[in-house]
């Protein structure tokens, strides 16, 4: 099938969904969308090799999207993503697509995230959901999500999902699934164990692979900001003060936003105006004209203008808003850096919204170097040179000053005033309402170490240089042996089924936390250790107790007096065996515990399941395991 298709309505798309296209700026589907939306709006099951950033998400929401009944209250499409910012990107662009279907609801589901709220929505009707597998998982027991009426369910980054130790639960989630449940498949890369997945569950797939052919050129410099501790428009009116520019564009997502953030930046003294897929062609052709004359500075746009605007006084492209796809990035950026003079390109970045960051340096095979706000003093010391060049161009100027010598001299003879003050009051009149200086306590906040979220929402990566050396319970990282670990027990072993990719994998999400970072894991029968950077904020730990890893809560804490020499984790650690988890200890003779490693069976539990007694999801496998704890103590590391 050909990649090539001139716009979304010859791909059959419904009125609605082409309506909000519009609106975000889409004109033409990219070489994924081509092939796979109609492939999905005839039913077909798919397996797409994509990377990330090449448009794929469209791919696959708007041929679904399509067939999503409103009216029906129930899960219709299940989304399976391997983390929870991907979750969330999914789920917000599915949003996007569906504005224009009345009664439409779309709903993220993942670990760290109160239960409470999803079972609100999942009990009032949604037509899709967009989750991680633990989460899913734990719906599907708790009998909270119903996919027994799915029509389709989606696997996206499927080769990530494997890294992260989740293809045991994403089959068990597709052996659940409907029979008739139509499934696509994508993955960057397709190993083995990807291509024996789709063997087993895709019926007949069609496939589709798109190679990332994105460059962009190397006389344009790349930067981005990590949005953090300033509002984004104070941000990006820093940029330009502090940035020596001729002209401008910046990217934002919505018609709606151009407008607005044009407005803001003339009140703010800059010429700027909007350009979007609304503004008549004659009117679009007069204000390019401006910014190519000089008489308009920014332009405030949507990627409906990135194809085809070649203004040479372009010297700064700012991506205000990320784009949903690097094919738009390297569009945009391309409007800057033209007959091969130099060019800016600036872009923002919320924490949730790093994955495409790194896909675009990855499709675009360049690094993209972090930028640091100016600082209240740079932005105040040019503010204050400005003014100052301003007073000396006007009296060294041609400008007739001579009725404002004789106003001031009547000033100063009549109220026996400082010449130096009328001075003052007659700049603070000049500048009007908006201040001169910034103050100083509006500075960026500069991040702690290894700081996860902040109160703003902010949230940090972990960083490879030394931190406070605190006992060195755990041992150095291979490639990173300055940085200081310390020792974390976590409350699922082997008789759980755990393997070390699932500790990792549910680390990574909840305390995104990159897998490089997470150091030496031992798996023992009923609990693991796991090894951590020291200074992990308190939040994140918490977040890590509440995580669910084989259908059992973390419940990481510190190993605490752990010997690294003797493994004794059972004989060093007795209180974290049974400090606050058990109403009753059962304390087996010695001799027993030593010599029947293999023959204890907790009867209690054996009884109460032959009897049929229920356990509750809260419960489910604990209790049994607390005698057993007890039972097997000393015996842990057998396997």
């Amino acid at each position: 099938m050909s990649d090539t298709v001139a716009d979304f309505s010859s791909l059959g798309l419904p009125g609605p969904l082409l309506a909000a296209l519009a609106e975000v700026g889409y004109e033409t589907p990219s070489p994924i969308q081509a092939q796979a939306i109609p492939l999905l709006m005839q039913g077909r099951d798919l397996l797409g090799q994509a990377q990330t950033g090449t448009g794929k998400t469209a791919a696959f929401a708007l041929p679904l999207l399509a067939r999503i009944d409103p009216a029906l209250k129930h899960p219709q499409l299940l989304v399976l993503a391997p983390t929870r910012e991907l979750a969330l990107q999914v789920s917000e662009a599915m949003q996007t697509y569906a504005r224009f279907l009345p009664g439409f609801h779309v709903l993220p589901i993942y670990g760290g995230q109160g239960m409470g709220h999803q079972l609100g929505q999942l009990r009032r009707g949604v037509q899709v959901v967009v989750g991680t597998p633990g989460r899913v998982m734990d719906h599907m027991r708790r009998g909270t999500l119903d996919l027994s009426r799915l029509g389709a369910l989606v696997l996206d980054e499927a080769d990530e999902m494997l890294r992260m130790g989740f293809i045991d639960d994403v089959e068990w989630i597709l052996e659940h699934k409907p029979p008739a449940c139509q499934i696509a498949l994508f993955s960057a890369t397709m190993p083995e164990q990807i291509r024996k997945v789709a063997t087993r569950h895709l019926r007949d797939p069609e496939r589709v692979k798109i190679a990332s052919k994105t460059t962009t050129a190397e006389n344009i410099r790349q930067r981005y900001w990590s949005i953090s501790g300033v509002h984004k428009l104070d941000a990006l009116t820093r940029i330009l003060e502090s940035e020596t520019f001729d002209g401008v564009i910046v990217f934002v997502r919505t018609k709606t936003q151009t407008v607005e953030l044009a407005e803001k930046l003339s009140a703010r003294g800059f010429t700027a105006e909007a350009l979007n897929g609304d503004v008549a062609q004659v009117q679009r052709e007069r204000t390019v004209e401006r910014l190519r004359t000089g008489e308009v500075d920014i332009l405030v746009a949507t990627d409906v203008v990135a194809r085809g605007l070649d203004v040479k006084r372009v010297t700064h492209v700012v991506n205000y808003d990320i784009p949903y796809d690097t094919e738009s990035y390297v569009h945009r950026i391309g409007r800057t850096g033209r007959a091969g003079a130099a060019g800016e390109a600036i872009l923002f970045v919320a924490p949730r919204e790093r994955r495409m960051l790194r896909a675009i340096e990855k499709a675009t095979g360049q690094a993209i170097e972090s930028m640091e706000l100016p600082s209240v003093h740079a932005i105040n010391s040019k503010r204050t040179e400005r003014f100052k060049a301003g007073v000396r161009d006007l009296i060294a100027g041609d400008e007739d000053l001579s009725i404002y010598y004789r106003l001031v001299s009547e000033l100063e003879q009549e109220g026996d005033l400082d010449a130096l003050q009328i001075a003052a009051a007659l700049a603070k009149i000049a500048q009007g309402d908006v201040p001169l200086l910034l103050d100083p306590k509006h500075d960026a906040v500069k991040p702690k170490p290894l700081e996860r979220k902040r109160a703003d929402g902010d949230r940090r990566s972990p960083r490879a240089t030394p931190l406070k050396v605190l006992d060195p319970v755990a041992r150095p990282l291979k490639d990173f042996p300055e940085l200081e670990m310390e020792r974390y027990r976590v409350a699922v072993g082997y008789q759980h089924g755990v393997k070390p990719g699932n500790i990792v994998g549910a680390i990574a999400n909840e305390a995104e936390l990159e897998s490089k970072y997470i150091g030496h894991i031992e798996i023992f029968d009923d609990f693991s250790t796991v090894d951590l950077p020291v200074g992990m904020p308190k939040q994140t730990l918490r977040d890590l107790q509440k995580a669910w890893v084989c259908q059992q809560q973390l419940a990481l804490q510190p190993l605490a007096g752990f010997d690294p020499e003797s493994g004794a984790v059972g004989k060093r650690q007795p209180k974290h065996r049974a400090e606050k988890r058990t109403n009753k200890t059962v304390k087996p003779k010695p001799a027993k515990r030593v010599g029947e490693s293999a023959g204890v069976k907790p009867s209690r539990p054996k009884s109460a399941k032959r009897k049929g007694a229920k356990v509750s999801s809260d419960d489910a496998g604990h209790g049994p395991l607390k005698r057993k704890r007890a039972a097997n103590k000393g015996k842990r590391k057998r396997d």
